[in-house]
């Protein structure tokens, strides 16, 4: 790789992600027209017309070639297993987006992913920063852990891919966090890392949100690599702040919690209403913030400027907090997050119990006879 700057490095691996992935998606979409490869509108889907779902082929696309010509791989070794976890993510989510395959199927294939990050790349948490008095962690906890955490990011942003520009956007918004840190903080090659993902989201983004004639979905193949590529950015955040550098981070896992409120605590809040009404943790439903929205008669783009939104506003409060301990931040970020997230439960309530209201005052059919007789009479 040619000795370039950090800066120029960023640019070129943004711009050519960028270009990649928007110059592909539209031939992406006649092929998925031609073969049919569309996702049906059903009783859990938000939109009402078939969509092709291989938008995630151009976001790995743009992603991998921006990588092979602009991380420096010397620099940073750990970039060929991201991109071998990347490539497994890709075919896991291809052959769901085509086929459909079981969730043990896809949940084997994720461990696999993460593992090679974790065990081969050593990609991982090594500390818990303080949290309940621990610092250093055992290698099977850190291990352990770790998986745990490619898991839950994955499937978290794998979860709210529901409606037009919500995943891709919440994705764009954590990469532009993480990516200006990592530059600040001196880390080029995780820097690069963020604005090549942040390049092909963009692309896509506007053929998602903006296009009607070349629409596409992310599908699985897209949510599940920016899952793995956003976990890993996670975990480098977390890591990094383990010692004194420039902007150090106090309370590092909260905030990166903080980052990810989103993807993060919907999936808690989604796990834990199927739990309580005794439905599978893995059954897809209509219980996600963005569904509460919709059902408020929002349209697509303005629910995603909602919850983003959202999910800035706990960004910034997460980096302004940083001092407090890491349990009470996280307890104080969860606890404000239930209570906005019950908002739009409650105004669909109120609307509700108008609506009743309005029904049984209005006269039925039989006080209308009776009402027409008396006037006749009169």
């Amino acid at each position: 790789m040619p000795n370039i700057s950090p800066e120029l490095q960023m640019a070129l691996a943004a711009a050519t992600s960028f270009a990649v992935a928007y110059l592909s998606i539209p031939s992406i979409v006649r092929v998925a027209r031609l073969k049919h490869l569309f996702d049906e509108p059903g009783e859990r889907a938000a939109h009402s017309s078939k969509v092709p779902t291989l938008g995630g082929m151009a976001i790995f696309a743009g992603l991998a070639i921006s990588l092979s010509l602009w991380s420096d791989m010397a620099a940073m070794p750990q970039m060929k297993f991201l991109l071998a976890s990347v490539v497994i993510m890709f075919f896991i989510g291809l052959k769901d987006d085509i086929l459909v395959i079981a969730p043990l199927t896809k949940m084997a294939g994720q461990i696999v992913a993460a593992l090679i990050l974790v065990v081969l790349a050593d990609w991982r948490i090594t500390s818990l920063h303080g949290f309940l008095g621990v610092t250093a962690i055992p290698y099977w906890a850190s291990v352990c852990l770790s998986v745990f955490v490619y898991l839950v990011i994955t499937n978290g942003f794998n979860l709210i891919d529901g409606i037009d520009g919500l995943a891709s956007g919440t994705a764009l918004l954590v990469c532009a966090i993480f990516g200006t840190w990592f530059h600040l903080a001196g880390l080029p090659e995780l820097a690069t890392l963020a604005v090549a993902m942040a390049g092909a989201l963009l692309a896509f983004f506007r053929f998602n949100v903006f296009s009607k004639e070349r629409k596409i979905f992310m599908g699985d193949t897209g949510s599940l690599i920016l899952g793995i590529v956003i976990s890993a950015m996670t975990i480098s955040f977390v890591e990094a702040n383990t010692r004194y550098a420039p902007y150090f981070v106090h309370a590092a896992p909260a905030v990166a919690f903080g980052v990810l409120i989103l993807p993060l605590f919907d999936t808690l809040r989604v796990m834990f209403v199927r739990f309580m009404l005794g439905k599978g943790l893995f059954q897809p439903d209509k219980n996600h913030i963005h569904h509460s929205l919709l059902a408020l008669g929002m349209s697509h783009i303005k629910a995603t400027v909602v919850l983003l939104s959202f999910n800035m506003g706990f960004a910034a409060l997460a980096f302004s907090l940083s001092d407090l301990e890491i349990l009470r931040m996280v307890l104080l970020l969860l606890l404000l997050a239930m209570v906005l997230s019950h908002v739009p439960v409650l105004l669909l309530e109120r609307r509700c119990r108008a609506q009743a209201a309005q029904r049984r005052s209005a006269p039925g059919p039989a006080e209308d006879a009776l009402e027409g007789g008396r006037a006749a009479r009169g």
